[in-house]
């Protein structure tokens, strides 16, 4: 296995004191922040999945290469340059409603399988919630437990 597969599985590593030692003071009061919508959302304690993501959940995946895994059904890292949330990418069937709820969100940028928010104050923090129930809901309809 690569050495991308071994850094995201899931760690014995406190998720407070993970984000008691971010050093920014904003970027630790968002993760504090982030962390209390995602426990609201997926109902799951965090864990640490490798050295800086926080996940919730998991899944089980297999890639049409064969390739396969286990990873947070939904998480975030508070990095530096911009707080990542890993949310579904393409959001199934409801990428519309995921399209009209990002024109609504703020101030971001996205990714295959991530959305960046530089500062939490720019965003709409509602609508950054319903992103999140949005990719937990289409996860675990992609993914049944």
């Amino acid at each position: 296995m690569g050495k991308a597969g071994i850094k995201t599985r899931a760690t014995q590593a406190g998720v407070a004191d993970f984000i008691a030692a971010i050093p920014d003071a904003r970027r630790r009061e968002e993760a504090v922040l982030v962390d209390a919508m995602h426990r609201r959302v997926t109902g799951f304690e965090p864990r640490m999945w490798g050295p800086s993501i926080i996940g919730y959940g998991s899944y089980d995946y297999v890639y049409d290469s064969g390739h396969s895994g286990t990873m947070c059904r939904a998480g975030f890292s508070p990095r530096k340059a911009a707080m990542t949330l890993y949310l579904m990418g393409h959001y199934l069937d409801r990428q519309p409603e995921a399209d009209a709820l990002l024109a609504k969100l703020g101030k971001h940028r996205t990714g295959k399988s991530c959305l960046y928010v530089s500062k939490l104050a720019e965003v709409d923090l509602d609508v950054l919630e319903q992103l999140v129930a949005l990719s937990w809901d289409v996860m675990n309809a992609r993914y049944p437990a």
